[in-house]
């Protein structure tokens, strides 16, 4: 195995530093990718963390996963962790890179683009290739908590296939955004899940030892390394729906995410900072609220409850 030049010798570990371009301030910008590789032939999987460069989860994940161990005793295969995408992002607190470009909104990317189509094209050209299958981690945007779950192409098989082993307590499957990294991996042929669990700027260990354990299961399942994993159901959701703030002002979260819920049942509050309103949110139909906002001020229109219709009727997660 050769990556970006630098080759992967069976049972080693080799770290691949691929110059992306310079900073005003002339810092240089590098994509950093750790290869693992067992001593025997098998599939490459490739685990990725922030790609939005504020969602600090699941660049834990990848790392911790690294740290601890998990891919160090291959059976069989390849691992390519790339713990952190957008540099910029992170270095920023941002989601995105110079401009407001989004990493994950530019692929397949360009090598005389933005920086943002400059990393993408970089990991379409050097990583990709080389990928049979892939976890891409995470986290809620903005203010938004994510309930761990596992994203999957509803029109690929072999995706879902993958985020069954993955074991999320819940898969979402929906379809493909243009120019997104996972779009881009599925016209490659590379089966693509990704998970999305707690919150941008915020640790949350629940959403990282969930993440960590999803991991472990796919290179059992994948009979990449020798052992047992943690087994798990997941509950399957393909209809979903975000509910809106009516009014405009403060935003207090009765429910959250990962809360079965009945039509009827009151999820929130608004009220006027002045104490001159409250209204009560309530959930139209029975669900599961797999999203919600934690952002105490609020302006009419705003998510607040992303809403999950299971495909099976449940009574806790």
């Amino acid at each position: 195995m050769i990556i970006a030049g630098v080759k992967v010798p069976k049972g080693k570990k080799v770290t691949v530093d691929i110059p992306i371009a310079r900073l005003p301030t002339y810092t240089e910008i590098h994509l950093v990718a750790h290869v693992f590789r067992g001593k025997k032939p098998g599939p490459t999987l490739l685990v990725i963390g922030g790609v939005h460069g504020d969602e600090v989860n699941g660049i834990e994940i990848v790392k911790r996963a690294e740290r601890t161990k998990m891919f160090a005793n291959l059976e069989a295969g390849a691992v390519i962790a790339v713990p952190l995408l957008n540099v910029f992002g992170f270095i920023n607190y941002s989601r995105g890179v110079p401009g407001g470009k989004d990493v994950n909104r530019s692929f397949p990317g360009s090598r005389t683009g933005s920086l943002a189509s400059r990393v993408a094209y970089a990991f379409r050209k050097e990583i990709l290739p080389h990928v049979d299958f892939a976890l891409d981690f995470h986290t809620g945007g903005g203010a938004i908590y994510n309930f761990p779950q596992a994203r999957a192409y509803r029109d690929d098989p072999k995706s879902i296939q993958l985020a069954d082993e993955f074991g999320m307590p819940l898969m979402i499957k929906g379809g493909l955004v243009n120019r997104s990294l996972r779009k881009t991996a599925h016209k490659m042929g590379i089966p693509m899940v990704v998970f999305e669990g707690g919150e941008s700027l915020r640790m949350d260990e629940f959403s990282i030892e969930a993440g960590l354990q999803g991991i472990q299961r796919v290179l059992v399942a994948r009979k990449m390394v020798i052992g047992e994993a943690i087994e798990a159901k997941s509950i399957l959701i393909e209809d979903g729906t975000w509910l809106r703030a009516s009014k405009s002002g403060m935003f207090k979260c009765l429910k959250q995410a990962g809360d079965v819920i009945k039509k009827g049942d009151v999820l929130g509050t608004i009220s006027g900072p002045y104490g001159n309103f409250e209204v009560k949110v309530k959930a139209r139909k029975d669900g599961i609220i797999y999203g919600h906002n934690n952002q105490p001020v609020v302006n009419r229109g705003s998510a607040l409850f992303h809403i999950g219709y299971p495909t099976e009727n449940i009574s806790e997660v």
